[in-house]
């Protein structure tokens, strides 16, 4: 029996490198041996998955979210550099963990790229998960040299606050993109504004209020317009593309760069090379934190599924919102929430989570749905 162990991270808890080990823990504990593949999808922990499949991590200095210094890190393999919002200037790097969704900019992830094309890469993967802010990538392209003033000629430090007040933008000192492929990785496919828009959706999850998120779309609105005024003609139809509102409207600038847009899931599981692991299986055992709605459509756990037929698939979760029912329907032989086992909150918790997916993974090496499920 061989088994693959590829989960993504269970967010705030374990890493994905983590949660594989745990697994893999448990179904030796039960006699199986497995291999494993920690998983991203463009989210948090990209870097960490990539480091853990044999990437190079390589240190930077940027700013965070607020503007503190900090150290973060890239995943380099060959040609290849990925740089991820989260930890550049995403909600980690607030401190105290306190939201300042009009205050936090994507200067640092700016930053993070201008420092991956010192390496010479042929492409430089963007992955938008985690942001703090919704500044439209205000902070990128000001990292890119894009000079951004009010109508007195004072320059605007990067933020959502800060839209608004955009009267002029210089590109005279802009950075010209040397010929490497930007590939922005992300299932998000809101457009950049209106109620479906980076603002509207995703700006309560980042401490927004209403009056905030109107503010916000408003401004976004406004930097679209002011770009189109100055030299940007194509700003309008970029904004309205799809992908455009991932990452506070980090896809919007990135594109407006010519960046291309791609699935995050399905991106990363070609780079990390899942179909070679996966035809070496009889079954596969992945996971996530929260297992809901959108899990279905486009996360990590649904896109495995999908590619591992007909091997079977295990999802293991933190929870889940999805009924029973419906498990098959999204590609799961067998799905295990650690809310089945505890009444604990595991989300904050790692010992308990660890201890948890132990548990799981020598149930699932006992469980005769390795038999129902097809494997011999």
């Amino acid at each position: 029996m061989r088994v693959l162990v590829a989960p993504d991270k269970f967010k705030g808890s374990l890493t994905a490198a983590e949660v594989a080990r745990r697994l893999a823990e448990g179904l030796a504990g039960a006699g199986v041996d497995s291999t494993r593949l920690p998983l991203a999808d463009g989210g948090d922990g990209s870097v960490d998955a990539a480091v853990a499949a044999g990437f190079s991590r390589k240190a930077c200095t940027v700013a965070g979210a607020v503007g503190t210094p900090r150290r973060a890190a890239m995943a380099v393999r060959g040609d290849t550099v990925i740089v991820e919002v989260a930890g550049t200037c995403g909600l980690a790097t607030l401190p105290s963990g306190r939201m300042r969704p009009l205050d936090a900019s994507s200067l640092g992830f700016g930053q993070a790229i201008r420092q991956a094309l010192r390496l010479s890469p042929r492409r430089v993967v963007l992955a938008l998960g985690g942001s703090a802010g919704t500044d439209g990538g205000m902070g990128l392209l000001t990292a890119f040299g894009f000079r951004f003033t009010d109508r007195t000629g004072r320059i605007l430090p990067p933020s959502g606050r800060a839209l608004l007040d955009i009267a002029s933008i210089d590109t005279s000192a802009a950075v010209r993109l040397p010929s490497v492929d930007l590939v922005l990785a992300s299932d998000v496919t809101n457009p950049l504004t209106g109620p479906e828009g980076a603002a509207a959706v995703y700006g309560p999850q980042k401490g927004a209020d209403p009056t905030e998120v109107r503010l916000l779309d408003r401004g976004l609105h406004h930097m679209v317009e002011a770009l189109a005024r100055n030299g940007f003609p194509r700003a309008a139809r970029i904004a309205a593309s799809p992908g455009a509102g991932s990452a506070g409207g980090l896809g919007f600038a990135a594109m407006l760069l010519g960046a291309r847009m791609t699935s995050g899931a399905e991106f990363f599981l070609d780079l990390l090379d899942f179909d070679r692991h996966c035809t070496q299986a009889d079954l596969v055992v992945t996971g996530e934190g929260s297992f809901d709605a959108q899990s279905e459509h486009g996360k990590l756990p649904a896109a495995v599924a999908r590619r591992a037929r007909p091997v079977p698939v295990i999802a293991v979760a933190g929870r889940s919102e999805v009924p029973r029912t419906r498990w098959r329907r999204t590609g799961f032989a067998e799905l295990y929430a650690l809310t089945d086992y505890t009444d604990r909150d595991t989300a904050r918790d790692p010992a308990l989570t660890a201890e948890l997916l132990v548990r799981i993974g020598r149930e699932i090496g006992h469980s005769r749905l390795l038999e129902s499920a097809g494997v011999r």
